[in-house]
């Protein structure tokens, strides 16, 4: 018998990384830093034993002093499996640690939360809830995090029913809360409202499209239509789907439009493209209603060019950095983590959604308000403590908080 040989490995292409990038990922972007110093034998035995032991005892007795006595009152777990890493798609858990450290690190820095980093090595739904489960006794919160559609649904869902800690799956609702934001400023300046008689085409019925669609909903908009590659989310289309779609689509569509982007477009107020870049012509932005509000988050390159949509739009937004009105998660997740801590939140409500999108676009007062000005800076120091206050605040009221 002929010996068979291994077929050969695929080549490996090498990615080159400039050397700004190169240096601030050397080694990583986080570290383990102590918060009591241990310069001797009576140092010693109050942190580790034998004093250790009485905080164990105590908290054996009343676990909920874990909140007050350890890290986990002020400890996010950063979760991904590297199913979905920005618009790199499937890179795996190891190719992941770079965006969880990256956000683990604005966590810390804009709002003094210590955010761990954990990729894991699984793609079982009902595993990742069980490995997240069980290490979430150290933390006060869990930041889910670059997960695939449909599977971060489920995922999320089963770990709010199952933890009493609060879990937020950051693409989907961070995205949500920032479009939400800006949109009630956005439609402020043009002399709408964010309710009943806005109209709003949602692009891209994904996990960020559907958080989209189901806050805007929830702040009070009825004329609300979905697209993604098949065209109009309709009640019928959507049986095929999972639950949360059919959801969505007997929420929305109140005009029951069937067709393409092209119709729903045809008199819409606004668009929100959470989808891929161009796929939206000139032609179709045209058949949009008067000072209409283009949101073309897609990354890098947005649904329409900035440029060619101001020329119908009276508000552009992106996702860009290198454009106005950055549409960016960073506006929310470290305050609403930084508030979810505070009041020791065990979950989030979706009135802690609404309240964190208000006060971040409260930070945006009328004389400062303009087509390149709907949102406030990442870098604004104000957003942090706002959102925090938001949501702490709300989950004081609705009694979300655990006994201390």
């Amino acid at each position: 018998m002929a010996q068979q040989t291994a077929p050969a490995p695929a080549p490996v292409h090498e990615v080159v990384i400039s050397e700004d990038v190169r240096t601030v990922h050397d080694g990583g972007k986080l570290a383990v830093v102590a918060t009591t110093e241990v310069r001797d034998r009576h140092d010693l035995s109050l942190v580790y034993t034998p004093g250790v032991a009485q905080v164990c005892a105590a908290i054996h007795a009343r676990p909920a002093l874990a909140r007050s006595l350890t890290i986990k009152r002020n400890s996010v777990a950063v979760v991904s499996d590297g199913s979905a890493v920005l618009g790199l798609g499937d890179i795996g858990p190891e190719a992941a640690m770079p965006v969880m450290e990256g956000k683990a690190l604005l966590l810390k820095e804009l709002a003094d939360v210590d955010g761990y980093p954990i990729c894991l090595d699984e793609r079982d739904v009902d595993r990742i809830v069980d490995i997240v489960a069980a290490i979430a006794p150290g933390f006060g919160g869990i930041n889910l995090e670059d997960i695939s559609a449909p599977r971060c649904f489920e995922i999320e869902g089963k770990l709010r029913r199952r933890l009493d800690i609060p879990v937020f799956h950051d693409d989907q609702h961070g995205t949500a809360i920032v479009v939400l934001a800006a949109l009630r400023n956005a439609a402020r300046l043009v002399g709408k409202q964010v309710g009943p008689g806005l109209r709003v085409v949602v692009q891209g019925i994904g996990a960020a499209g559907i958080a989209v669609s189901e806050l805007l909903l929830a702040a009070g908009v009825t004329d609300l239509v979905g697209v993604d590659r098949g065209g109009i989310v309709t009640a019928r289309r959507s049986t095929a789907r999972d639950p949360i779609f059919r959801r969505l689509g007997k929420r929305s569509n109140p005009r029951d439009l069937t067709g393409t982007v092209e119709h729903a477009l045809d008199g819409a107020d606004v668009f929100i493209g959470v989808s891929a870049g161009n796929t939206i012509s000139e032609a179709q932005l045209r058949l949009m209603g008067r000072n209409a509000l283009v949101f073309a988050m897609a990354n890098p390159v947005p649904e329409i060019e900035p440029a060619i949509a101001r020329r119908h739009a009276a508000v552009v937004a992106t996702g860009r950095s290198d454009h106005p009105n950055q549409i960016n998660n960073v506006l929310c997740f470290p305050g609403l983590f930084r508030g979810l801590l505070d009041a020791g939140a065990t979950r989030v409500s979706t009135t802690m959604k609404l309240a964190a999108a208000d006060a971040i676009a409260s930070l945006i007062a009328d004389d400062e308000l303009s087509a390149e000005c709907i949102i406030p800076s990442p870098f604004d120091q104000r957003v942090v403590p706002a959102v925090a206050r938001a949501v702490a605040e709300v989950a004081h009221r609705e009694g979300a908080v655990a006994s201390r």
